[in-house]
């Protein structure tokens, strides 16, 4: 996968070169683009768009009119377009928004009405996630007075933004720390966007409240249960992607929303196929369970494995495994081969690890195995 530093590229700098020239009379492009290309191949994503984003600063008019006259100008005159959208001929888009936006914040504080004005055509084109962030820190309650109408606009990517660009722990954006700590002021917005037609704004409204559930997870609870009431298969959905973490963390209310019962079974296993297992290769192992309840039962089973860490302890990590309805005195057999391969995002260590279950939020069983690194 080619990184997404390369999207902010030579080819989009001397693009933006081109549509300035043609609206800034007196532009030097030619020392503009040796500026940035002099510096561009050894930045990362981020640094390059600042790179861009302050040289532009430098080079546009001195009033905040005339700046974001110039911005405004060179925009892509087609609207609603993705991120990938390259930048051409026409106007600018796609990535080329991530430069521009900072321009916009870097000035625009000054000015809410005019800078949310150019920041809603600018994520028509792309995305001002990320741009929207620092007007919120600066004042809550202007900035979503400005953004609240923007839940009936006709573009998905304005109506998108509202959700995305007030998210309280937006990857990659600066974190809201108001919104962490009270998102009531965003609730209403989340109610008005949850039967959005569009998946892409439901599934924006889906991830922001997984990210007021990692502090207020009995708020999310809550509103799962009341929105899951009669609610159809898109909103179903967007309610479980919402409520992903607490699933797996095994919260109650979040569990009983869904209807999912603390379990009457009883369980043998995890039994370890396995005892001992060689990196790059599997952990075996397989469970029996037992219905001793009197009714049917919805069962949600995932599997934890407790990893060994580099100063000894274990850590556990829950994967998701399946759902099954069990019916009384039904015993079901289940096997799972979970495999110990090299990823980026976790280091193996050599020892002792471990294998527990996780039933409608109820853990059962800690079973162990040796796990073998290669010069062992």
């Amino acid at each position: 996968m080619e990184p997404f530093k390369n999207k902010i590229s030579p080819e989009l700098v001397k693009c933006l070169g081109l549509h300035i020239e043609r609206h800034l009379p007196g532009f030097d492009r030619a020392s503009y683009e040796a500026v940035i290309l002099a510096q561009l191949d050894r930045l990362e994503l981020k640094q390059r768009a600042r790179l861009i984003a302050d040289a532009t600063g430098r080079i546009l008019p001195e009033t905040l009119d005339a700046k974001f006259h110039i911005l405004r100008s060179i925009l892509h005159p087609l609207e609603n377009e993705g991120v990938d959208r390259a930048s051409d001929a026409e106007g600018i888009r796609g990535w080329g928004m991530m430069p521009l936006g900072m321009v916009v914040t870097d000035f625009g504080l000054e000015d809410f009405d005019k800078s949310f004005a150019l920041l809603k055509e600018m994520t028509k084109r792309a995305t001002a996630e990320f741009e929207v962030r620092p007007f919120l820190d600066a004042d809550q309650a202007r900035a979503l007075a400005i953004m609240t109408p923007w839940v009936r606009d006709e573009s998905v990517h304005v109506r998108r933004l509202v959700s995305e660009g007030t998210r309280p722990r937006l990857p990659w954006g600066m974190r809201l720390k108001k919104l962490v700590e009270d998102p009531t002021p965003t609730l209403p917005l989340l109610e008005a966007l949850k039967d959005d037609p569009e998946e892409y704004v439901r599934r924006s409204v889906a991830n922001h409240l997984n990210d007021i559930a990692k502090d207020h997870p009995d708020l999310v609870a809550g509103l799962a249960a009341r929105w899951l009431k009669g609610a159809g298969t898109n909103r179903q959905k967007l309610v479980r992607h919402a409520c992903r973490s607490l699933i797996k963390q095994g919260h109650a209310a979040t569990l009983t929303a869904f209807g999912l019962n603390p379990p009457k079974i009883k369980v043998d296993g995890p039994n370890i196929k396995t005892p001992q297992v060689a990196y790059g290769s599997a952990v075996s192992f397989d469970v029996a369970l037992r219905s001793s309840g009197k009714r049917a039962q919805d069962l949600v089973i995932d599997y934890l494995v407790h990893f060994k860490k580099a100063n000894g302890t274990l850590a556990p990590k829950v994967f998701k495994w399946t759902k099954v309805k069990l019916e009384p005195g039904e015993t079901l057999f289940l096997s799972r081969d979970h495999a110990i391969r090299p990823i980026t995002t976790r280091v193996y260590y050599g020892g002792t690890q471990a294998v527990s279950l996780r039933i409608n939020g109820k853990d059962f069983g800690f079973s162990e195995f040796e796990l073998v690194m290669d010069g062992d």
